[in-house]
């Protein structure tokens, strides 16, 4: 049973984001559920596309790939992740998720601890539409 105090959120119950690439939902936050200690999201991003280089100085991002082929960029150093793989991605390091395979890829986030406030949370290093990012890498061209 649960109770009032509960909330069940879908991901389609609340919007997408494609402002840095990709598309993240962020499901279960302060503002959908009342969290105090982290929020939790999905990201899919379809054969080429990525999530722009950014860093979160006061959280740690822990990220669980579930469908498809996924390359994390940490402070420019390439870790590539396979379907059922997860990877933390500690605070003030950057990041950038790229889809190198050839189906979509499908990933669970959190981060935690909150920023004092939400536009403290996140560090955006390059633009969400730079046209010098591919699956290939930092620097190739599309």
């Amino acid at each position: 049973m649960i109770s009032k105090n509960h909330r069940i959120v879908g991901i389609e119950d609340v919007p997408a984001n494609r402002r840095r690439g990709g598309e993240t939902r962020a499901v279960l936050t302060p503002a959908t559920v009342g969290s105090t200690s982290g929020f939790m999201g999905v990201a899919r991003l379809q054969p080429g596309e990525h999530v722009s280089e950014h860093y979160h100085p006061y959280s740690e991002e822990f990220l669980l790939l579930v469908e498809g082929e996924l390359t994390v960029d940490l402070d420019d150093t390439p870790v590539v992740l396979a379907a059922g793989q997860g990877l933390l991605v500690p605070k003030n390091v950057r990041h950038r998720l790229r889809n190198t395979g050839s189906t979509e890829v499908f990933a669970v986030f959190h981060l935690g601890p909150l920023a004092p406030s939400p536009e403290l949370g996140h560090v955006d290093t390059e633009s969400g539409t730079d046209a010098s990012l591919s699956a290939s890498g930092p620097g190739k061209q599309r």
